[in-house]
Protein backbone atom coordinates (compact mmCIF):
# COMPACT_ATOMS: atom_id res chain seq x y z
CA UNK A 1 0.00 0.00 0.00
CA UNK A 2 1.46 3.11 -1.05
CA UNK A 3 -0.57 6.26 -0.42
CA UNK A 4 0.16 6.63 3.35
CA UNK A 5 3.99 6.37 2.28
CA UNK A 6 3.51 8.40 -0.64
CA UNK A 7 1.32 11.64 1.30
CA UNK A 8 4.40 12.32 3.47
CA UNK A 9 6.65 12.69 -0.18
CA UNK A 10 4.02 14.29 -1.98
CA UNK A 11 5.67 17.86 -2.20
CA UNK A 12 8.74 16.52 -2.31
CA UNK A 13 8.13 14.16 -4.66
CA UNK A 14 6.31 16.15 -7.54
CA UNK A 15 9.24 18.45 -6.95
CA UNK A 16 11.59 15.81 -7.41
CA UNK A 17 9.61 14.54 -10.62
CA UNK A 18 9.22 17.80 -12.03
CA UNK A 19 12.48 19.73 -11.11
CA UNK A 20 15.34 17.35 -9.90
CA UNK A 21 14.61 14.69 -13.27
CA UNK A 22 14.19 18.02 -15.50
CA UNK A 23 16.94 20.31 -14.74
CA UNK A 24 19.44 18.43 -12.86
CA UNK A 25 19.15 15.12 -14.87
CA UNK A 26 18.96 11.52 -14.11
CA UNK A 27 20.57 10.23 -11.28
CA UNK A 28 22.79 6.78 -11.68
CA UNK A 29 23.70 4.58 -14.75
CA UNK A 30 22.45 3.26 -17.29
CA UNK A 31 20.77 -0.32 -16.68
CA UNK A 32 22.39 -3.36 -18.37
CA UNK A 33 19.81 -5.47 -20.34
CA UNK A 34 19.14 -7.66 -17.42
CA UNK A 35 18.39 -4.81 -15.12
CA UNK A 36 16.17 -3.71 -17.18
CA UNK A 37 14.03 -6.76 -17.96
CA UNK A 38 14.11 -7.32 -14.11
CA UNK A 39 12.93 -3.62 -13.94
CA UNK A 40 9.63 -3.91 -16.36
CA UNK A 41 8.61 -6.98 -14.83
CA UNK A 42 8.43 -5.16 -11.34
CA UNK A 43 6.74 -2.36 -13.16
CA UNK A 44 4.09 -4.29 -15.11
CA UNK A 45 3.60 -6.67 -11.59
CA UNK A 46 2.86 -2.99 -9.49
CA UNK A 47 0.86 -1.40 -12.08
CA UNK A 48 -0.66 -3.37 -14.94
CA UNK A 49 -3.28 -5.62 -12.79
CA UNK A 50 -4.37 -2.54 -11.27
CA UNK A 51 -4.77 -0.17 -14.21
CA UNK A 52 -6.58 -3.07 -16.01
CA UNK A 53 -9.21 -3.64 -13.04
CA UNK A 54 -9.72 0.54 -13.17
CA UNK A 55 -10.35 0.50 -17.23
CA UNK A 56 -12.64 -3.13 -16.79
CA UNK A 57 -14.72 -1.31 -14.60
CA UNK A 58 -14.78 1.94 -16.67
CA UNK A 59 -15.58 -0.12 -19.94
CA UNK A 60 -18.19 -2.24 -17.74
CA UNK A 61 -20.30 0.81 -16.13
CA UNK A 62 -20.49 2.80 -20.03
CA UNK A 63 -21.28 -0.92 -21.77
CA UNK A 64 -24.00 -2.50 -19.75
CA UNK A 65 -26.43 -0.35 -21.23
CA UNK A 66 -26.10 -3.14 -24.15
CA UNK A 67 -27.35 -5.94 -21.49
CA UNK A 68 -29.61 -3.78 -19.77
CA UNK A 69 -31.07 -3.35 -22.91
CA UNK A 70 -32.00 -7.26 -23.58
CA UNK A 71 -32.68 -8.16 -19.63
CA UNK A 72 -35.73 -5.58 -20.10
CA UNK A 73 -34.80 -2.20 -20.16
CA UNK A 74 -36.43 -1.18 -23.55
CA UNK A 75 -39.73 -2.20 -22.33
CA UNK A 76 -40.05 -1.27 -18.71
CA UNK A 77 -39.02 2.29 -19.49
CA UNK A 78 -40.83 2.45 -23.04
CA UNK A 79 -37.32 3.10 -25.52
CA UNK A 80 -39.40 3.29 -28.48
CA UNK A 81 -37.78 4.15 -32.09
CA UNK A 82 -34.57 5.65 -31.82
CA UNK A 83 -34.75 6.26 -27.78
CA UNK A 84 -32.15 3.70 -27.00
CA UNK A 85 -30.26 4.76 -29.63
CA UNK A 86 -29.82 8.30 -27.93
CA UNK A 87 -29.22 7.09 -24.16
CA UNK A 88 -26.23 5.94 -26.13
CA UNK A 89 -25.19 8.55 -27.78
CA UNK A 90 -25.46 11.40 -24.83
CA UNK A 91 -23.02 9.33 -22.91
CA UNK A 92 -19.85 10.10 -25.95
CA UNK A 93 -20.94 14.05 -25.79
CA UNK A 94 -19.52 15.20 -22.54
CA UNK A 95 -17.13 12.45 -22.60
CA UNK A 96 -14.84 13.43 -25.60
CA UNK A 97 -15.10 17.32 -24.37
CA UNK A 98 -13.70 16.71 -21.08
CA UNK A 99 -10.74 14.50 -21.51
CA UNK A 100 -8.18 17.29 -22.86
CA UNK A 101 -9.00 19.07 -19.49
CA UNK A 102 -8.49 16.34 -17.49
CA UNK A 103 -5.22 14.67 -18.52
CA UNK A 104 -4.40 18.43 -18.12
CA UNK A 105 -5.78 18.07 -15.00
CA UNK A 106 -3.70 14.97 -13.91
CA UNK A 107 -0.27 16.46 -15.04
CA UNK A 108 -1.09 19.39 -12.12
CA UNK A 109 -2.61 17.14 -9.99
CA UNK A 110 -1.43 13.50 -8.41
CA UNK A 111 -2.64 10.66 -10.36
CA UNK A 112 -2.99 8.97 -7.03
CA UNK A 113 -5.82 11.73 -6.36
CA UNK A 114 -7.05 12.91 -9.88
CA UNK A 115 -8.06 8.83 -10.97
CA UNK A 116 -9.80 7.95 -7.86
CA UNK A 117 -11.37 11.08 -7.23
CA UNK A 118 -13.01 10.52 -10.77
CA UNK A 119 -13.90 6.57 -10.02
CA UNK A 120 -15.39 7.57 -6.79
CA UNK A 121 -17.85 10.04 -9.11
CA UNK A 122 -18.95 7.76 -11.78
CA UNK A 123 -19.72 5.37 -9.50
CA UNK A 124 -22.11 6.77 -8.20
CA UNK A 125 -23.84 7.95 -10.91
CA UNK A 126 -23.83 4.19 -12.29
CA UNK A 127 -24.95 3.50 -8.76
CA UNK A 128 -27.89 6.00 -8.56
CA UNK A 129 -28.64 4.84 -12.58
CA UNK A 130 -30.81 1.98 -10.46
CA UNK A 131 -32.88 4.60 -9.51
CA UNK A 132 -33.93 5.48 -13.30
CA UNK A 133 -37.10 4.63 -14.80
CA UNK A 134 -38.11 6.16 -17.64
CA UNK A 135 -36.33 7.53 -21.48
CA UNK A 136 -35.29 11.32 -19.68
CA UNK A 137 -34.01 9.48 -15.94
CA UNK A 138 -31.61 6.99 -18.31
CA UNK A 139 -30.69 10.53 -20.60
CA UNK A 140 -29.98 12.45 -17.76
CA UNK A 141 -27.47 9.84 -15.90
CA UNK A 142 -25.69 8.93 -19.57
CA UNK A 143 -24.43 12.49 -19.47
CA UNK A 144 -23.20 12.67 -16.13
CA UNK A 145 -21.49 9.08 -16.83
CA UNK A 146 -19.53 10.66 -19.39
CA UNK A 147 -18.46 13.53 -18.14
CA UNK A 148 -17.46 11.69 -15.08
CA UNK A 149 -15.68 8.40 -16.65
CA UNK A 150 -13.93 10.88 -19.57
CA UNK A 151 -10.69 11.28 -17.28
CA UNK A 152 -9.73 7.53 -17.06
CA UNK A 153 -8.92 6.00 -20.36
CA UNK A 154 -6.75 8.96 -21.81
CA UNK A 155 -5.93 9.63 -17.86
CA UNK A 156 -4.27 5.36 -17.67
CA UNK A 157 -2.91 5.98 -21.35
CA UNK A 158 -0.83 9.04 -20.57
CA UNK A 159 0.22 7.57 -17.06
CA UNK A 160 1.43 4.72 -18.79
CA UNK A 161 3.72 6.70 -20.86
CA UNK A 162 5.71 8.28 -17.57
CA UNK A 163 6.22 4.66 -16.54
CA UNK A 164 7.93 2.93 -19.74
CA UNK A 165 9.88 3.77 -23.05
CA UNK A 166 7.63 4.61 -26.23
CA UNK A 167 8.76 0.90 -27.45
CA UNK A 168 7.31 -0.51 -24.55
CA UNK A 169 4.45 0.66 -23.78
CA UNK A 170 2.32 -0.92 -26.71
CA UNK A 171 1.87 -4.03 -24.97
CA UNK A 172 1.32 -2.53 -21.55
CA UNK A 173 -1.37 -0.49 -23.16
CA UNK A 174 -2.85 -3.46 -25.29
CA UNK A 175 -2.71 -5.29 -21.35
CA UNK A 176 -4.58 -2.94 -20.19
CA UNK A 177 -7.04 -2.41 -22.80
CA UNK A 178 -7.86 -6.28 -23.13
CA UNK A 179 -9.64 -5.05 -19.50
CA UNK A 180 -12.27 -3.64 -22.15
CA UNK A 181 -12.88 -7.14 -23.73
CA UNK A 182 -12.60 -8.67 -20.39
CA UNK A 183 -15.55 -6.54 -19.76
CA UNK A 184 -17.51 -7.39 -22.77
CA UNK A 185 -17.29 -10.87 -21.48
CA UNK A 186 -17.63 -10.42 -17.90
CA UNK A 187 -20.77 -7.85 -18.24
CA UNK A 188 -22.30 -10.96 -20.35
CA UNK A 189 -22.18 -12.96 -17.61
CA UNK A 190 -22.75 -10.68 -14.56
CA UNK A 191 -26.06 -9.49 -16.77
CA UNK A 192 -27.10 -13.25 -16.82
CA UNK A 193 -26.89 -13.86 -13.18
CA UNK A 194 -27.87 -10.26 -11.64
CA UNK A 195 -31.14 -10.17 -14.48
CA UNK A 196 -32.26 -13.18 -12.24
CA UNK A 197 -32.54 -10.56 -9.14
CA UNK A 198 -36.06 -9.01 -10.90
CA UNK A 199 -38.30 -7.89 -8.41
CA UNK A 200 -36.08 -7.81 -5.29
CA UNK A 201 -36.53 -4.48 -3.68
CA UNK A 202 -38.80 -3.60 -5.83
CA UNK A 203 -35.86 -3.03 -9.02
CA UNK A 204 -36.35 -4.47 -11.97
CA UNK A 205 -33.27 -7.06 -12.70
CA UNK A 206 -31.58 -4.39 -15.19
CA UNK A 207 -31.76 -1.72 -12.09
CA UNK A 208 -29.82 -4.35 -10.09
CA UNK A 209 -27.11 -4.85 -12.62
CA UNK A 210 -26.56 -0.45 -12.54
CA UNK A 211 -26.74 -1.05 -8.75
CA UNK A 212 -24.17 -4.22 -8.16
CA UNK A 213 -21.98 -2.46 -10.50
CA UNK A 214 -21.77 0.99 -9.40
CA UNK A 215 -21.07 -0.28 -5.81
CA UNK A 216 -18.04 -2.18 -6.79
CA UNK A 217 -16.71 0.47 -8.66
CA UNK A 218 -16.93 2.95 -5.32
CA UNK A 219 -15.18 0.41 -3.41
CA UNK A 220 -12.25 0.49 -5.36
CA UNK A 221 -12.00 3.74 -6.18
CA UNK A 222 -11.67 4.41 -2.73
CA UNK A 223 -8.50 1.31 -2.10
CA UNK A 224 -6.98 3.27 -5.03
CA UNK A 225 -6.82 6.45 -2.85
CA UNK A 226 -4.23 4.20 -0.64
CA UNK A 227 -2.87 1.89 -3.43
CA UNK A 228 -1.95 4.31 -6.63
CA UNK A 229 1.53 5.40 -7.40
CA UNK A 230 2.01 8.52 -8.78
CA UNK A 231 5.76 8.49 -10.51
CA UNK A 232 8.64 6.50 -11.06
CA UNK A 233 10.26 9.07 -8.81
CA UNK A 234 8.48 8.21 -5.73
CA UNK A 235 7.51 4.69 -6.28
CA UNK A 236 8.12 3.02 -3.39
CA UNK A 237 8.02 -0.96 -4.59
CA UNK A 238 10.89 0.62 -6.36
CA UNK A 239 14.82 0.90 -4.48
CA UNK A 240 16.72 4.00 -5.02
CA UNK A 241 18.78 2.84 -7.56
CA UNK A 242 15.70 1.39 -9.72
CA UNK A 243 14.44 4.75 -9.40
CA UNK A 244 16.84 6.51 -10.97
CA UNK A 245 16.96 3.60 -13.65
CA UNK A 246 13.87 3.81 -14.68
CA UNK A 247 13.92 7.96 -14.70
CA UNK A 248 16.96 7.36 -16.83
CA UNK A 249 15.53 5.44 -19.77
CA UNK A 250 12.83 7.38 -20.15
CA UNK A 251 14.90 10.42 -20.58
CA UNK A 252 16.94 8.55 -22.67
CA UNK A 253 14.18 7.63 -24.46
CA UNK A 254 12.39 11.41 -24.41
CA UNK A 255 15.74 12.78 -25.70
CA UNK A 256 15.54 15.02 -22.56
CA UNK A 257 12.51 16.67 -23.85
CA UNK A 258 10.33 18.84 -21.38
CA UNK A 259 8.75 17.59 -18.48
CA UNK A 260 7.27 20.95 -17.08
CA UNK A 261 4.03 22.37 -17.80
CA UNK A 262 3.83 25.16 -20.61
CA UNK A 263 0.70 26.58 -22.25
CA UNK A 264 3.21 26.70 -25.27
CA UNK A 265 2.90 22.47 -25.52
CA UNK A 266 -0.25 22.49 -25.24
CA UNK A 267 -0.98 24.88 -28.59
CA UNK A 268 1.97 22.52 -30.29
CA UNK A 269 -0.19 19.07 -29.82
CA UNK A 270 -3.29 21.38 -31.00
CA UNK A 271 -1.65 22.90 -34.13
CA UNK A 272 0.59 19.58 -35.06
CA UNK A 273 -1.76 17.73 -38.12
CA UNK A 274 0.09 14.60 -37.21
CA UNK A 275 -2.29 14.55 -34.33
CA UNK A 276 -5.68 14.97 -36.64
CA UNK A 277 -4.33 12.17 -39.12
CA UNK A 278 -4.30 9.92 -35.75
CA UNK A 279 -7.28 11.17 -34.50
CA UNK A 280 -9.04 9.89 -38.04
CA UNK A 281 -7.13 6.34 -37.45
CA UNK A 282 -8.52 6.12 -33.74
CA UNK A 283 -12.05 7.21 -34.95
CA UNK A 284 -12.22 5.11 -37.43
CA UNK A 285 -11.33 2.10 -35.11
CA UNK A 286 -13.45 2.78 -32.05
CA UNK A 287 -16.57 2.90 -34.10
CA UNK A 288 -16.54 -0.79 -34.76
CA UNK A 289 -15.42 -1.08 -30.95
CA UNK A 290 -17.78 0.63 -29.51
CA UNK A 291 -20.75 -0.83 -32.11
CA UNK A 292 -19.53 -4.32 -30.85
CA UNK A 293 -19.90 -3.41 -27.10
CA UNK A 294 -23.48 -1.50 -27.70
CA UNK A 295 -25.40 -3.90 -29.72
CA UNK A 296 -23.60 -7.54 -29.66
CA UNK A 297 -26.40 -8.33 -27.29
CA UNK A 298 -28.91 -7.08 -29.84
CA UNK A 299 -27.21 -8.70 -32.77
CA UNK A 300 -26.70 -11.79 -31.26
CA UNK A 301 -30.59 -12.23 -29.78
CA UNK A 302 -31.72 -10.93 -33.55
CA UNK A 303 -29.60 -14.09 -34.99
CA UNK A 304 -32.36 -16.26 -33.29
CA UNK A 305 -31.35 -16.71 -29.57
CA UNK A 306 -33.23 -16.05 -26.69
CA UNK A 307 -32.15 -12.78 -24.28
CA UNK A 308 -30.63 -15.47 -21.80
CA UNK A 309 -28.74 -17.31 -24.52
CA UNK A 310 -27.92 -14.01 -26.07
CA UNK A 311 -25.98 -12.94 -22.80
CA UNK A 312 -23.89 -15.51 -22.75
CA UNK A 313 -22.79 -16.20 -26.42
CA UNK A 314 -21.33 -12.69 -26.21
CA UNK A 315 -18.68 -13.98 -24.39
CA UNK A 316 -16.68 -15.66 -27.40
CA UNK A 317 -15.85 -12.71 -29.52
CA UNK A 318 -14.70 -10.80 -26.58
CA UNK A 319 -12.31 -13.11 -24.74
CA UNK A 320 -10.86 -14.15 -28.48
CA UNK A 321 -10.36 -9.93 -28.65
CA UNK A 322 -8.74 -10.02 -25.39
CA UNK A 323 -6.02 -12.76 -26.24
CA UNK A 324 -5.60 -10.89 -29.90
CA UNK A 325 -5.15 -7.69 -28.48
CA UNK A 326 -2.47 -9.11 -25.98
CA UNK A 327 -0.87 -11.09 -28.86
CA UNK A 328 -0.67 -7.70 -31.01
CA UNK A 329 0.67 -5.50 -28.56
CA UNK A 330 3.66 -8.02 -27.61
CA UNK A 331 4.45 -8.33 -31.36
CA UNK A 332 3.97 -4.69 -31.80
CA UNK A 333 6.50 -3.88 -29.42
CA UNK A 334 8.91 -6.79 -29.69
CA UNK A 335 9.48 -5.47 -33.71
CA UNK A 336 9.26 -1.78 -32.98
CA UNK A 337 5.90 -1.35 -35.42
CA UNK A 338 2.73 0.54 -35.17
CA UNK A 339 1.37 1.13 -38.72
CA UNK A 340 1.98 -2.28 -39.98
CA UNK A 341 -0.17 -3.98 -37.21
CA UNK A 342 -2.59 -1.39 -37.09
CA UNK A 343 -3.50 -2.14 -41.14
CA UNK A 344 -3.32 -6.08 -40.63
CA UNK A 345 -5.91 -6.27 -38.58
CA UNK A 346 -8.15 -3.80 -39.66
CA UNK A 347 -8.27 -6.04 -42.37
CA UNK A 348 -9.25 -8.99 -40.29
CA UNK A 349 -11.53 -6.89 -38.82
CA UNK A 350 -12.64 -5.82 -42.20
CA UNK A 351 -13.33 -9.28 -43.64
CA UNK A 352 -15.67 -10.15 -40.75
CA UNK A 353 -17.91 -7.31 -41.08
CA UNK A 354 -18.03 -8.18 -45.05
CA UNK A 355 -19.12 -12.05 -43.48
CA UNK A 356 -21.94 -10.32 -41.15
CA UNK A 357 -23.03 -8.44 -44.20
CA UNK A 358 -23.37 -11.18 -46.63
CA UNK A 359 -24.51 -13.73 -44.34
CA UNK A 360 -27.75 -14.97 -42.99
CA UNK A 361 -27.12 -18.40 -41.53
CA UNK A 362 -26.84 -17.50 -37.51
CA UNK A 363 -23.73 -19.76 -37.32
CA UNK A 364 -22.07 -17.68 -39.84
CA UNK A 365 -22.73 -14.43 -38.90
CA UNK A 366 -21.98 -15.00 -35.53
CA UNK A 367 -18.45 -16.67 -36.53
CA UNK A 368 -18.42 -12.59 -38.85
CA UNK A 369 -19.07 -11.16 -35.31
CA UNK A 370 -16.29 -12.75 -33.63
CA UNK A 371 -13.45 -12.52 -36.48
CA UNK A 372 -15.03 -8.52 -36.49
CA UNK A 373 -14.04 -8.17 -32.62
CA UNK A 374 -10.44 -10.18 -32.64
CA UNK A 375 -9.96 -7.82 -35.74
CA UNK A 376 -10.54 -4.62 -34.54
CA UNK A 377 -9.88 -4.68 -30.34
CA UNK A 378 -5.81 -5.24 -30.81
CA UNK A 379 -5.60 -2.08 -33.02
CA UNK A 380 -6.85 0.10 -30.27
CA UNK A 381 -3.63 -0.24 -28.18
CA UNK A 382 -0.83 -0.31 -30.76
CA UNK A 383 -2.77 3.00 -32.15
CA UNK A 384 -2.65 4.88 -28.59
CA UNK A 385 1.03 3.52 -28.52
CA UNK A 386 1.17 4.72 -32.02
CA UNK A 387 -0.38 8.24 -30.62
CA UNK A 388 1.72 9.07 -28.01
CA UNK A 389 4.93 7.99 -29.74
CA UNK A 390 4.67 11.21 -32.02
CA UNK A 391 4.50 13.94 -28.95
CA UNK A 392 7.66 14.72 -27.24
CA UNK A 393 7.46 15.62 -24.08
CA UNK A 394 5.11 15.24 -21.44
CA UNK A 395 2.39 17.67 -21.57
CA UNK A 396 2.30 17.39 -25.12
CA UNK A 397 2.00 13.98 -24.96
CA UNK A 398 -0.71 14.19 -22.72
CA UNK A 399 -2.71 16.17 -24.91
CA UNK A 400 -2.03 14.43 -27.98
CA UNK A 401 -3.60 11.33 -26.25
CA UNK A 402 -6.28 13.11 -24.84
CA UNK A 403 -7.09 14.69 -28.20
CA UNK A 404 -6.94 11.45 -30.10
CA UNK A 405 -9.61 9.53 -27.57
CA UNK A 406 -11.65 12.56 -26.78
CA UNK A 407 -12.18 13.90 -30.34
CA UNK A 408 -11.93 9.67 -31.48
CA UNK A 409 -14.47 9.04 -28.93
CA UNK A 410 -16.96 11.28 -30.59
CA UNK A 411 -17.52 8.45 -33.02
CA UNK A 412 -19.75 6.90 -30.31
CA UNK A 413 -22.73 8.81 -31.10
CA UNK A 414 -21.62 7.12 -34.78
CA UNK A 415 -21.56 3.79 -33.38
CA UNK A 416 -25.31 4.56 -31.48
CA UNK A 417 -27.26 5.20 -34.52
CA UNK A 418 -26.25 2.77 -37.51
CA UNK A 419 -27.47 -0.41 -36.23
CA UNK A 420 -31.29 0.67 -37.01
CA UNK A 421 -32.37 -2.18 -39.46
CA UNK A 422 -32.91 -5.50 -37.95
CA UNK A 423 -32.67 -8.29 -38.10
CA UNK A 424 -29.26 -8.03 -40.60
CA UNK A 425 -28.04 -3.78 -39.86
CA UNK A 426 -26.57 -3.53 -42.96
CA UNK A 427 -26.65 -0.28 -42.47
CA UNK A 428 -24.60 -0.48 -39.22
CA UNK A 429 -22.19 -3.24 -40.78
CA UNK A 430 -22.00 -1.29 -44.12
CA UNK A 431 -20.95 1.96 -42.37
CA UNK A 432 -18.19 0.50 -40.07
CA UNK A 433 -16.49 -1.01 -43.22
CA UNK A 434 -16.10 2.29 -44.36
CA UNK A 435 -14.92 3.64 -41.67
CA UNK A 436 -12.40 0.75 -41.03
CA UNK A 437 -10.95 1.35 -44.90
CA UNK A 438 -10.71 5.11 -43.41
CA UNK A 439 -8.31 3.63 -40.77
CA UNK A 440 -6.11 1.45 -43.20
CA UNK A 441 -5.48 4.60 -45.82
CA UNK A 442 -4.37 7.02 -42.93
CA UNK A 443 -2.23 4.26 -41.48
CA UNK A 444 -0.47 4.40 -44.72
CA UNK A 445 -0.39 8.16 -44.72
CA UNK A 446 1.33 8.14 -41.43
CA UNK A 447 3.71 5.24 -42.00
CA UNK A 448 5.38 7.37 -44.97
CA UNK A 449 4.87 10.81 -43.45
CA UNK A 450 6.89 9.42 -40.69
CA UNK A 451 9.36 7.78 -42.35
CA UNK A 452 9.70 10.55 -44.90
CA UNK A 453 10.06 13.44 -41.67
CA UNK A 454 13.09 10.46 -40.16
CA UNK A 455 15.01 10.34 -43.22
CA UNK A 456 14.65 14.46 -43.82
CA UNK A 457 16.20 14.82 -39.91
CA UNK A 458 19.05 12.02 -39.86
CA UNK A 459 20.02 14.26 -43.51
CA UNK A 460 19.66 17.39 -41.39
CA UNK A 461 21.49 16.21 -38.40
CA UNK A 462 24.42 14.51 -40.85
CA UNK A 463 24.91 17.74 -42.80
CA UNK A 464 24.88 20.27 -40.00
CA UNK A 465 27.00 17.90 -37.45
CA UNK A 466 24.40 17.33 -35.12
CA UNK A 467 25.87 15.50 -32.25
CA UNK A 468 22.70 13.20 -29.90
CA UNK A 469 24.38 14.06 -26.68
CA UNK A 470 23.46 15.87 -23.36
CA UNK A 471 24.22 19.34 -24.49
CA UNK A 472 22.25 19.06 -27.83
CA UNK A 473 19.25 17.46 -26.08
CA UNK A 474 19.14 20.03 -23.78
CA UNK A 475 19.41 23.06 -26.58
CA UNK A 476 16.44 21.38 -28.49
CA UNK A 477 14.53 20.85 -25.16
CA UNK A 478 11.49 22.70 -25.73
CA UNK A 479 10.91 21.63 -29.47
CA UNK A 480 8.87 18.70 -29.16
CA UNK A 481 8.18 16.69 -31.62
CA UNK A 482 9.99 19.36 -33.91
CA UNK A 483 13.73 18.87 -32.65
CA UNK A 484 15.86 17.32 -34.98
CA UNK A 485 16.84 14.97 -32.76
CA UNK A 486 13.11 13.40 -32.45
CA UNK A 487 12.08 10.33 -34.66
CA UNK A 488 8.89 9.18 -35.42
CA UNK A 489 8.04 5.24 -34.77
CA UNK A 490 6.41 3.46 -37.87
Amino acid sequence: MSGTVNDEKSEKASASYEERVAVDGPVGVEPTQAEHKRILRKLDVHLLPFVSLLYLLSFLDRANIGNARIAGMAVDAHLTGLRYNTIAAVFFIPYALAEVPSNIALKLFRPSRWIPSIMVAWGLVMTLMSLCKNYHDLIIARIFLGLAEAGLFPGITFYLSLWYRRRDVAARVAIFFSAATIAGAFGGILAFGIEKMEGVGNLHGWQWIFCLEGIVTVLVALASFFYMHDYPETATFLTETERAQVVYMLKEDQQNLATHYDHKFVWQAMLDYRTYVQIGIYMGLLIPVYAIALFTPTIVNQLGYSAARAQLLTIPPFVCGCIATIGVGLLSDRYHLRGPFIIGMAFVSLIGYIVLYTQRAPGAAYAGAVLSAVGVYPTIAVDLAWAGSIAGGDVRKGVVLAMVIGLGNLGGICSSFIYITPPFFHIGHGTIMGWLGLSILLSFFAMWDYNRINKKREAYCAQHGIVNDAETREKYRDMGSESPLFRYTI
